[in-house]
């Protein structure tokens, strides 16, 4: 059964999704260069530029396949497009849209009466002002559509707004096709805790996969700096949580596919904060496959070849993963792992920072800063923090100079 591949990431990052449908599909990637460490999990690949959808739909007009499929968030419409083009299923076009778009996410949300943050469109920092003041402080600048935390800022007090819309305004993530660029969200700050729910959707039913409970750093910035999913989670199963989920997908019209959605979990209830119409970043399937069993790809990759989903549950575990980052700006020189001082709870340390490299601190730089990933599975949550701290003292960033 052959699948089209509409880019393939970064090895660190998404390399486990690609072995693992490699395993049971034949996979065509179309990609905007030739494949390096993609190779060897390919039946072929095609280069051509995957902002073009005309370009994407000639390219595979010359292949035989089953379904489309991405992980990349800057190529969910265009894969949407091109599976319609093509006759195979997938999300369409009007829903990855609504997702990928903040705003039109925050006004379908608003119509369907969907749990959210208050939000406003603004494109001038006056206008950020008279917005500010209707939201009322602390509050949450963000890029329209770009992905990663990239350009989020907190805004404590009216003296930090200008600088932080600046930033905002400025903030750009590579690959990205930007709708709007220059328009920025102003929304209510939302106090609690926040989540993750992967899910994968047949015909509009959902199936609940994993949730996986977000760490961040570098306040005011919200940098992702670690996730842990608990194979055991009341979440996972909790009716406010997945009643809001599917509330927030119908009122998007996305009815197959696999999504990752962030929701804060408010005094009030849980909040949505975004839709991802794509499997989840940052290692979470990595640690959702670790501690449940749930092989996000292969189950994705079901939807988009328009099989029924199965999600086998194959044991209960606590998984987690942290992302280690320079104390300064600076540029690399090299990234030691000693393997021997590792807990034999770690499944996977990896390098990511390349010799020259270099790693700034937010906002200058976001998960572009990290240098090492670390993933582990243990019987508890704590037990995972302490082998993370024992497993960091084991991976060392030797620099070349700081900036």
């Amino acid at each position: 059964m052959t699948l089209l591949l509409i880019g393939a990431g970064s090895q660190a990052y998404r390399g486990y999704l690609l072995r693992s449908v490699a395993e049971e599909y034949d996979v065509h990637l179309l990609a905007d260069r030739a494949p390096t460490w993609e190779a060897p999990f390919l039946r072929g690949h095609t280069v051509v530029d995957t902002a073009d959808v005309t370009a994407l739909r000639e390219a595979a007009r010359a292949l035989s396949c089953e379904g489309v499929l991405t992980w990349d968030d800057t190529r969910v419409v265009q894969t949407a497009r091109l599976a319609e083009a093509l006759g195979l299923p997938g999300a369409g076009p009007e829903a990855a849209l609504c997702c990928r778009d903040k705003r039109a996410t925050r006004e379908a949300l608003a119509r369907a009466g969907v749990p959210q943050a208050g939000s406003v469109l603004v494109t001038s920092l006056p206008q950020a002002r008279a917005a500010a003041a209707r939201v009322g402080y602390p509050l949450v600048l963000k890029p329209r559509a770009l992905n990663a935390s990239t350009g989020v800022v907190k805004v404590e007090s009216a003296d930090a707004l200008a600088r932080a819309f600046r930033l905002a305004r400025a903030a750009t993530a590579p690959g990205a096709v930007e709708v709007a660029p220059g328009d920025v969200l102003v929304e209510e700050y939302l106090d609690g805790p926040e989540i993750s729910v992967d899910a994968v959707w047949h015909e509009g039913r959902m199936l609940p996969a994993f949730v996986a409970r977000k760490e961040c750093g570098f306040p005011p910035y919200f940098e992702e700096t670690g996730h842990l999913v608990d194979g055991r989670d009341p979440l996972l199963s909790d009716p406010r949580v997945l009643e809001t989920v599917q509330a927030a997908h119908t009122a998007v019209g996305f009815t197959t596919g696999w999504t990752h959605t962030e929701l804060r979990l408010t005094a009030d209830g849980p909040k949505v904060v975004e839709i991802n119409a794509r499997i989840g970043g940052d290692r979470i399937p990595d640690i959702g496959r670790l501690a449940l069993g749930v092989d996000a790809a292969r189950t994705a990759a079901q939807v988009a070849c328009g099989r029924r989903p199965k999600l086998t549950i194959r044991h209960h575990q606590v998984a987690a993963v942290r992302f280690l980052y320079p104390e300064a700006d600076c540029i690399a020189r090299e990234v030691r792992l000693e393997p021997g001082a590792l807990p034999g709870s770690v499944d996977s340390a990896v390098a990511i920072a390349l010799p020259g490299q270099e790693l700034r601190l937010p906002p200058a730089g976001h998960v572009s800063s990290r240098y090492a990933l670390i993933t582990v599975a243990a019987e508890s949550a704590q037990q995972c923090r302490a082998d993370l701290d024992k497993a960091s003292q084991a991976v060392r960033l030797e620099v070349l100079r700081t900036l």
